[in-house]
């Protein structure tokens, strides 16, 4: 009895040795479906094709400079780096805009801030609009965010109008950096549950850089990236120091009010004629900032993000230049397409073109597309 339960339960491991390497193959040919039981649906594979949507503001004006407002998505071709592109979206007026306005107040243009802050209102009613948010920045020798995005037009026209003189600096390309900060961080790229709105930065400034840590290759990059327009109304330093009360800049040999030498034949010997007499004055003030008026970073920063440069030194005001900058942002038209048949990441060009004579086109140069994380 003890013998063959031996001899069963040697036969009963062998079958097992064989019968579970069978149970884990596959089956050598197809398994049939019993009846009445339910079917295992195969896993569901999805392919997903990275698309970006690029976005861009055309502005198209006539041969006067005068704003075109009747075309239609059929009169333009846009092509990404030279391959031409099926336009998805098309608008005239854009979306609502988040705008930063970025104004200088270093001491030098001290004698310009009245004027700068009637801009208040302008900003509010022409640029701003009735559902655009704006943020107000400004700089000298620091950087200050003097109010975050807010709807509240009484809210940036009372800090506009409340702007006050600072130190002599200009950490301009800072000051764009910060702005930057705060478009993309605040107000990031829209996504399908976010209203997309367009990101603006508007300067107002001499142009003139000094003391900044950033450099303006940096920032142009950094813009051109997040998708941010640079518009800019340059001031006049020159203008500036013409209106500037007159500064005593001459040595002083003697006390005040005793003259080193008799006065000039004919004329009372007071401050102003011996200033005259030795070619001091109000000239010699604004003549070395004369050169400064021609190798502006904010033209160079508007042309690069497909925005616009305003000179107000030209007899253009303040308040005309920023409403003619509103009249173009919400006279624009808002093309959307999906880049196909170019590269996935670097940079990338973009070329709008309408298809009528006599029309000029601007529209930004271009964007980056970053490399994916590892």
């Amino acid at each position: 009895m003890k013998e063959h339960r031996v001899r069963w339960n040697l036969a009963y491991i062998s079958v097992l040795a064989v019968a579970i390497p069978v149970l884990g193959q596959a089956p050598s040919r197809p398994m049939t479906h019993q009846p009445a039981t339910p079917v295992q649906q195969a896993p569901e594979t999805r392919i997903r094709a990275r698309v970006s949507l690029v976005n861009t503001p055309v502005t198209v004006v006539d041969s006067k400079g005068e704003l075109v407002s009747n075309l239609n998505a059929k009169d333009f071709q846009v092509t990404d780096n030279g391959v031409p592109q099926r336009i998805t979206h098309f608008d005239l007026g854009g979306p609502p805009l988040s705008l930063v306005i970025l104004i200088e107040t270093s001491s030098r243009i001290e004698s310009l801030l009245p004027e700068m802050r009637k801009t208040g209102i302008v900003f509010t009613n022409a640029v701003m609009g009735p559902e655009g948010e704006a943020a107000v920045v400004s700089f000298n020798d620091s950087v200050d965010n003097l109010e975050n995005f807010t709807i509240d037009h009484d809210r940036i026209q009372n800090t506009i109008n409340n702007l006050k003189a600072g130190s002599d600096g200009s950490r301009l390309f800072d000051a764009m950096t910060m702005a930057l900060e705060i478009l993309c961080r605040l107000r990031p790229q829209p996504t399908s549950d976010s209203r997309e709105r367009q990101r603006v930065m508007l300067i107002m400034s001499e142009g003139i850089d000094a003391g900044s840590e950033t450099r303006l290759g940096t920032v142009l990059w950094q813009a051109q990236r997040a998708n941010v327009s640079i518009y800019s109304v340059g001031i006049s330093t020159a203008l500036a120091a013409w209106k500037a009360p007159p500064k005593e800049i001459r040595p002083h040999f003697t006390p005040r009010g005793i003259f080193p030498q008799p006065g000039m034949p004919g004329t009372v010997q007071i401050p102003e004629t011996e200033a005259t007499r030795y070619g001091y004055g109000n000239l010699l003030n604004f003549l070395p900032n004369i050169k400064n008026q021609f190798a502006n970073p904010l033209e160079t920063a508007a042309s690069g993000t497909g925005g616009q440069f305003i000179a107000t030194f030209k007899g253009k005001s303040m308040e005309k230049a920023v409403d003619q900058i509103g009249g173009e942002l919400h006279g624009q038209y808002s093309l959307s397409y999906e880049h196909m048949g170019t590269s996935e990441t670097g940079y990338h060009e973009i070329k709008v073109h309408v298809n009528r004579k006599g029309l000029n086109v601007r529209a930004r140069p271009g964007y980056y597309i970053a490399a994916p994380e590892s």
